[in-house]
């Protein structure tokens, strides 16, 4: 996804309030229904797009997973799965 410098700065804006005031709720952050540990972050973006970004912690230290522009209200199951490989590797390795 091509994001602009303002969408940039407004995803990592996002991912600092919850990784410096862990736990955040809605609507920034949101557990993922039937994926125990999986996480998204919320960020609203230029012209009424959407981002999502998932994440896990591991030993208290959030690990980004995947990010995508979202455009459906479900998340899309080609991205839900690719954050959840992802999960299960990094538990697998350690952050």
């Amino acid at each position: 996804m091509a994001l602009s410098v303002n969408d940039r700065r407004t995803i990592g804006e996002d991912i600092a309030t919850l990784e410096y005031c862990w736990p955040v709720g809605m609507p920034k952050c949101a557990a993922i229904s039937g994926v125990k540990g999986l996480f998204e972050i919320r960020s609203s973006l230029e012209h009424g797009r959407i981002a999502r970004v998932f994440f896990t912690m591991v030993q208290g230290r959030m690990v980004l997973l995947h990010g995508f522009e979202k455009k459906t209200q479900k998340a899309p199951t080609k991205e839900l799965t690719i954050a959840i490989t992802r999960m299960k590797e990094v538990s697998r390795h350690g952050a």
